[in-house]
């Protein structure tokens, strides 16, 4: 046991902590935390693999834990019980360093429980006894409503496939001009851009409604358009346009309401709506999200999505093009919103190029006239576009 692992694994439980007791949110609590630590480069990372991998196992890890707690603990053990198990169950770290780091990283009364269960679990470890999962919801660590919607609505194989992929750390994605951006949201970008009349989007007016922090808006700008970006939040919008600034991108960052733009009806050449949305697509990047999001958000998101693209529609110029995206995978934020437009705007023409099977480019699948991503090399991600008549 080595002091800079007590510390690493300290540092860790005050994390969860701060996550599970003030439901602060991982990326933001963690962050300010390593920078206040005296910790090496290299223990700052194992703390982040530990703090967010333990987030995603915590069914799993309880799983693990409760069955040899006789009562009901603090945060703080509750946190360290956590964190023994996912070393020892996930990362396989050598049973007595993972044991004699986490309890020397626990202070109080609490100490001797952490021990004590640990140690049954790191005699598992040594002896390979660890006991089959009860269930898959259990196994994979979400909440059961999210394993049971996905297989629902992508079939049991891709669901397991997306379920599996997103308990992995997500993967850092660079463009061209160094701006951190998820491979699926620069194909959106790339999709908006081939909708274009000969892929060209030079002195194109394109609105990105629902722009924060800004990576979508600035590639389109990169692309040749200028960029109207709106966000609800002041300090959302700003931050799309300090983003804009620094690439030289021609973005203008207003504030407003998606559902009802400060912005003149039949202005646009291009509406792109990445809309707000569950996010069960994009959540190996969001650590603790799977414990967050509720089993009615998708239905109750469904309908601001197609409130959004119906303002969208009013901004198109005859002729224009509208983008939809979002990077969950329910049917009720993909198809049924399409499905819903459509009924009301008969006159609207779904592109075929990322609808129908045989025109859409990979790595897309086509499901219910949707293009969609697994999340496997990127986000998960559904994306539809129309075409509003001349």
């Amino acid at each position: 046991m080595t002091e800079a692992g007590v510390a690493a694994r300290r540092v860790a439980i005050k994390a969860m902590v701060r996550i599970e007791q003030d439901e602060a949110y991982a990326n933001l609590v963690l962050g300010p935390m390593l920078e206040r630590s005296q910790l090496s480069d290299r223990d700052r990372g194992f703390v982040t693999e530990l703090v967010y991998g333990t987030t995603r196992m915590q069914r799993a890890c309880d799983f693990l834990i409760e069955r040899y707690l006789l009562s009901k603990v603090d945060h703080q053990v509750r946190a360290a019980l956590r964190l023994g198990a996912y070393q020892l169950r996930f990362l396989e770290t050598a049973p007595h360093a993972a044991v004699a780091a986490t309890v020397g990283a626990v202070r109080g009364p609490g100490r001797g429980v952490v021990n004590a269960v640990l140690r049954k679990l790191a005699k598992e470890a040594e002896l390979g006894t660890f006991p089959e999962w009860p269930n898959e919801a259990t196994r994979l660590s979400y909440p059961t409503w999210i394993v049971k919607k996905l297989e629902q609505d992508l079939g049991v194989d891709p669901a397991g496939v997306a379920l599996e992929s997103m308990n992995q750390a997500a993967s850092v994605t660079r463009r061209d001009d160094g701006y951190v951006q998820d491979l699926a949201s620069q194909l959106v970008c790339q999709a908006v851009q081939e909708a274009a009349v000969d892929d060209d989007l030079s002195g194109a007016v394109i609105v990105d409604l629902c722009a924060a922090p800004g990576g979508k808006a600035t590639a389109l700008a990169a692309m040749g358009a200028t960029v109207l970006a709106g966000d609800l939040r002041p300090k959302r919008s700003s931050l799309v346009q300090t983003n804009a600034t620094k690439l030289g991108s021609s973005v203008y960052a207003f504030v407003g309401d998606g559902t009802q733009p400060p912005l003149r009806s039949g202005s646009a050449d291009h509406v792109l709506i990445d809309a707000p949305c569950s996010g069960l697509g994009s959540l190996r990047r969001r650590a603790d999200a799977r414990w967050r999001v509720d089993s009615a958000a998708p239905i109750r998101l469904g309908q601001l999505q197609t409130d959004l693209v119906e303002s969208g529609l009013n901004l198109l110029k005859p002729g224009g093009i509208l983008t939809y995206s979002v990077c969950t995978l329910t049917n009720e934020e993909g198809p049924a919103v399409l499905d819903a437009v459509m009924a009301k705007h008969p006159e609207l023409e779904l592109l075929p190029t990322m609808s129908t099977p045989e025109q859409v480019p990979q790595p897309w699948v086509v499901s219910n006239r949707v293009a969609y991503l697994l999340p496997t090399e990127t986000d998960g991600m559904m994306l539809w576009q129309l075409k509003k008549g001349q």
